[in-house]
């Protein structure tokens, strides 16, 4: 299945964007070009910071590590880590990343003392209290989509594909993802999230990108509004640092515990 659709894709790079003859094949298009553009960084390491906020808009904060790994053939493999506050202290998130089968990922809870692996069908659940669900945190490969182009659009002045996604894995919690990609980055600028009903779920808007290597795209902050429990979620990513000493033993799963 893997090398019928890397043919795919790459049949669909010889026609190009702009020769796509279909809106299926125009949006796949995007998103391989998309892919092709963020290969090769290697690993990275950020601080990060998440914003709560309830209904009322009373807010609650958290500081965190991740330290992030490419994986040639595969998905990414990430890890987080809880610095604050208390009561989440050492609490540790690692994911691997896969493109067609179930990702893996495990959660550490140190007031329990034990490493929780997130089943399949939880993927949709909540991170960590947040808006974002684990899928949404988990790297996006192109795989776990068919695609649809829908139309361009400026959004606040960037010009702009409008690509539909479709999920195509077991126990997402979505019918389809409406992403605004950068025409100019190749990267996402805004993504609506519809549920299972089809219903209008969260918008997620994706700001304060900058570039690093000479080429590598991040956005410093992105923002999840949750239409229909009127809550809200803040990441922040400061102090990227790209091409560190990390290799496969800093994502091991056995020594979650040992993490500080």
């Amino acid at each position: 299945m893997k090398k019928i659709f890397t043919y795919i894709c790459l049949s669909i790079l010889t026609i190009g964007i702009a020769n796509a003859q279909t809106p299926e094949e125009k949006g796949l298009a995007i998103a391989v070009e998309a892919d092709k553009r963020d290969l090769g960084w290697g690993n990275s390491t950020t601080e990060m910071f998440m914003t709560l906020r309830n209904a009322q808009g009373q807010e609650s904060k958290r500081r965190m590590r991740t330290k992030v790994l490419e994986v040639k053939g595969d998905g990414d493999k990430s890890l987080t880590i809880f610095d604050h506050p208390r009561d989440v202290k050492g609490t540790a998130f690692l994911s691997f990343t896969h493109a067609k089968r179930p990702d893996d990922q495990w959660l550490y809870l140190p007031a329990l003392k034990r490493v929780k692996r997130i089943s399949s069908a939880n993927k949709s659940g909540p991170f960590m209290g947040s808006e974002f669900a684990y899928e949404d945190i988990s790297s996006q490969e192109v795989e776990k989509y068919t695609y649809k182009y829908l139309r361009d659009e400026k959004l606040d002045g960037h010009d702009c594909f409008v690509v539909e996604r479709m999920p195509t894995y077991e126990h997402s919690g979505y019918t389809k993802l409406v992403s605004w990609i950068d025409k100019k980055m190749y990267q996402g600028r805004k993504v609506e999230f519809y549920d299972r009903k089809n219903t209008l779920l969260k918008t997620l808007n994706i700001t304060k990108h900058k570039q690093y290597l000479g080429k590598y795209w991040r956005a410093h902050q992105m923002d999840m509004l949750n239409h229909q429990t009127k809550k809200s979620t803040t990441l922040e990513w400061k102090n990227y640092k790209f091409k560190t000493d990390l290799t496969s033993r800093d994502f091991d799963k056995n020594a979650l515990k040992r993490l500080r």
